[in-house]
């Protein structure tokens, strides 16, 4: 039995083989319509989420699986003291497989190590969001044809962002990668990602202005300032606006810049940019429907006849 905890939990050529998978589930989703007849998936999630949670759901409805579980703690048995450890023991009599959610980081892992089934971890406080970098990678990669080679940006809350964290510890693995960290020095980016970074070799800088260094990129990763993960309402209002991408910075940006965004959006992306060719979050939200059918296939180690 195998869980993911963390982008790194595969190898890139396992990665390869899973992104191979969501390629073919996109070309012939008629072929995996059924291969999940008869298997259940529990969505534990003790944080609120719509695509995360809809994108797991949607995915195992896709496969011709079910679903069971809850959107928020406050409807689970939590509410009434019960551990994380003990909530699992239970979810595994029910179901075939679990995508978990949890503010505090590590509850999955400790999950999985109570776990009669497959667990997922579907984000944990402000640590990973393995799936949402799967879906990332899936989406550079079906856009731009290659993991590597490129400079990304990585803009807004660099502290927090979980997702942010994930997708640099994944693209590390991959040659000629730059970056280019883009936030207020209160957000910057933690020094266990830029001490890995060095150890790698790997080229990086950090900027404050989005403008500076909007020619240079291949990728723009935008994120959301995260009023959850603030201690004080003050520090939230003071940069929750600090970074919006409109069109004006958008002509700085080359022609075949993709625009990328874990969502939800709420000020750091204009509507306007919606209309430009180049952003795609809308589109890395159908690609992590895919990505998300591979890993429940993968992890169910269900194999579908060519």
């Amino acid at each position: 039995m195998r869980h993911l905890m963390n982008p790194l939990d595969f190898t890139v050529e396992e990665l390869d083989s899973l992104f191979d998978l969501a390629d073919d589930i996109e070309k012939h989703p008629d072929k995996y319509a059924h291969a999940c007849e008869g298997k259940k998936l529990a969505t534990c999630f003790y944080e609120p989420s719509t695509r995360t949670r809809l994108s797991f759901e949607s995915a195992m409805l896709s496969l011709g699986g079910q679903v069971l579980g809850f959107s928020d703690a406050a409807s689970s048995s939590a509410s009434k003291g019960e551990s994380v450890s003990d909530t699992i023991r239970v979810i595994s009599c029910f179901a075939d497989i679990c995508a978990m959610r949890h503010p505090k980081e590590g509850a999955p892992m400790v999950a999985a190590g109570k776990s009669g089934i497959p667990v997922i971890n579907a984000g944990d406080g402000g640590h990973q969001h393995p799936t949402q970098t799967l879906t990332d990678l899936l989406t550079i990669r079906a856009l731009k044809g290659r993991l590597g080679n490129f400079t990304i940006g990585l803009c807004g809350d660099l502290k927090f962002g979980r997702t942010a964290h994930s997708l640099i510890e994944a693209l590390a693995r991959y040659s000629d990668i730059r970056f280019i960290f883009i936030s207020p020095p209160e957000l910057k980016v933690p020094d266990y990602i830029t001490d890995m970074l060095h150890k790698k070799n790997i080229p990086y800088e950090e900027v404050i202005r989005l403008e500076e260094c909007m020619p240079d990129l291949d990728l723009l990763y935008m994120t959301r300032v995260q009023r959850e993960r603030f201690f004080n309402e003050e520090d939230y209002v003071r940069l929750k606006d600090f970074y919006i991408l409109d069109t004006n910075k958008m002509s700085l940006a080359r022609e075949d810049m993709l625009v990328l965004h874990p969502l939800p959006r709420v000020n750091e992306i204009s509507v306007e940019v919606d209309d430009d060719p180049r952003a795609v979050y809308f589109k890395q939200v159908q690609y992590g429907v895919y990505v998300r059918m591979a890993l429940i296939l993968t992890l169910l180690g269900i194999k579908v006849a060519e």
